[in-house]
């Protein structure tokens, strides 16, 4: 009786340490999101403060990532999202540095995509950023060590207009006139990743205009799609819409903005 009693006790205290132990565990990685990193060969996990002792330029600031909220499945190295990116350090770490000793997402986006599967999807699409060709990279639109990953946000004094006019410099102006589209950044009317329509545009044709300017009519209007806007023609904006997309046709030629013209030329 008295051994089943001792036992008894042994049980519930060891249950209760282990309850207590996952209690721990679930707490350190609440909010975080395990996955699994690339492989190096060779290589262990050091964990992030082996990091630290180099590359503190880009972890001082690392909390605030989003970045800092994927791990590896593994709570007794601690802090481990530079490994979720980069894979184990130990081989890096040995050599003091040094190319080829971990995985650089600046030269291959399957680091990313290992958790952005969708943007993998959207790069394969007819019009799209020439990522997986290898011509650029998604570190060279996002900051994947700050913030939200996307430049122009937090702290950054960069908007997202001027990360895309770093090459697209035609479209950035300025302009005497400019779309108020822009001030809502290229992503109101482009899909950065990749789309099924031309321009990398969010909608086709006349409808990416309509998205906005689908105006309600005014007493004495016709009633249909801006119908109280005319050329010098007389002809509305539905028979227009009838020839091409609103930029074509000798219309809004210059969607961006225009030094000329507030309707930005025609």
């Amino acid at each position: 009786m008295n051994m089943r009693l001792h036992w008894t006790k042994q049980t519930l205290i060891f249950g209760g340490a282990a309850a207590w132990g996952l209690l721990l565990i679930s707490c350190v990685m609440v909010n975080r999101t395990v996955v699994a990193p690339p492989k190096i060969a060779g290589a262990t996990f050091v964990g992030t403060k082996e990091c630290t002792q180099c590359h503190s330029e880009v972890t001082d600031h690392f909390a605030s990532s989003t970045h800092a909220k994927i791990a590896v499945a593994d709570s007794k190295l601690g802090d481990t999202s530079c490994e979720a990116c980069h894979g184990p350090g130990s081989v890096h770490v040995a050599a003091g540095g040094g190319k080829g000793t971990m995985v650089n997402p600046g030269k291959s986006p399957q680091a990313c995509f290992a958790c952005h599967t969708d943007k993998q999807g959207q790069f394969s699409l007819p019009n799209s950023h020439p990522v997986l060709a290898g011509k650029i990279s998604c570190v060279d639109c996002h900051d994947v060590h700050e913030g939200k990953a996307i430049k122009g946000t937090g702290a950054s004094l960069e908007a997202e207009i001027e990360t895309c006019t770093k090459c697209h410099t035609a479209q950035k102006g300025p302009f005497v006139y400019e779309h108020g589209a822009m001030k809502e950044g290229c992503t109101a009317c482009h899909n950065p990743h990749g789309s099924v329509n031309a321009k990398m545009l969010v909608a086709r044709d006349a409808n990416l205009c309509l998205r906005c300017h689908l105006e309600a009519p005014t007493p004495g209007s016709t009633g249909e799609i801006n119908g109280n806007a005319i050329r010098h023609t007389s002809e509305n904006h539905n028979s227009r819409l009838m020839q091409g997309t609103c930029w074509s046709a000798g219309c809004h030629e210059a969607p961006h903005g225009s030094n000329s013209s507030y309707h930005f030329r025609y």
